[in-house]
């Protein structure tokens, strides 16, 4: 007989950049396993494209444009889940951004500032607002899309590995003080993936070549391969998982 704990039916999630790559892969495996997604980045045409797919193929989905940047974006978003669903079941936090790469001393001020408006201001605002939708359900279940950048900060992405080990210690901030809340918090720390974010370490052959020297499979992962880890951190087969920072790199921080 086969399994139910990964069944997502009757389950509202949102996923934060999910027009493409890692956003995308996990908005379509939650919406196959019951799930109905909300698929949100920053260009509607782009959620709307992802969200058409997903239920031509069968699956349940909506786009929402969120720039997570945006304050007044994010409150647009929690509206809408309010008055349209009245309930959140599963945030996934995975927009992203990588406006620099190059020596940590010649990062900018636009740079700098972008990416944690992004990478850290964004997903802990999102983080809130889930909480308090989550808290009156008395139970949801949030991911980080943190990096495996954020325990050891890759040459050239200084504030970009900054900011991921910024929201690896938010992940467990938030899993302490929301856990008693019925709220599971966890990240998922992707190694080497082929994303267009990831898109200047594949156009440097010297730096890709390094890098996978140091990966036991000697190989990049793709984004599907990243959406699994998630489901198992949002099914009832994690239920007991929180604050935990799942490593998902092919064996890169051994």
């Amino acid at each position: 007989m086969a399994t139910q704990l990964f069944d997502l039916s009757g389950r509202i999630a949102v996923v934060t950049g999910a027009s493409r790559g890692i956003g995308e892969a996990i908005a379509r495996l939650l919406a196959e396993q019951g799930a109905h997604v909300i698929v949100s980045s920053r260009k509607l045409e782009d959620c709307r494209k992802v969200a058409e797919s997903i239920v031509a193929g069968g699956g349940k989905a909506e786009a929402f444009a969120c720039h997570v940047g945006n304050m007044d974006d994010i409150d647009a978003l929690f509206s809408h889940l309010r008055e349209q669903h009245r309930r959140l079941d599963i945030l996934v936090n995975n927009a992203a951004t990588n406006p620099y790469f190059g020596h940590i001393l010649e990062t900018d001020l636009a740079a700098f500032q972008k990416t944690v408006d992004v990478n850290l201001r964004g997903y802990f605002f999102m983080s809130v607002e889930a909480g308090k939708l989550m808290r009156e359900q008395g139970r949801g279940v949030i991911v980080n899309t943190a990096s495996v950048n954020g325990l050891h900060p890759a040459e050239g992405q200084g504030i970009y590995s900054i900011s991921k080990a910024a929201v690896i210690n938010m992940t467990k901030a938030f899993a302490r003080e929301c856990g008693p809340l019925g709220i599971r918090v966890n990240a998922l720390l992707p190694g080497l993936t082929k994303t267009k974010l990831a898109g200047a370490l594949f156009e440097q052959q010297a730096i890709y070549d390094q890098v996978i020297g140091q990966v036991p499979l000697r190989r990049h992962a793709l984004p599907q391969e990243m959406a699994g880890a998630v489901l198992y951190l949002v099914s009832d087969a994690a239920s007991y998982t929180n604050g935990e920072c799942l490593v998902v790199d092919g064996g890169l921080t051994l």
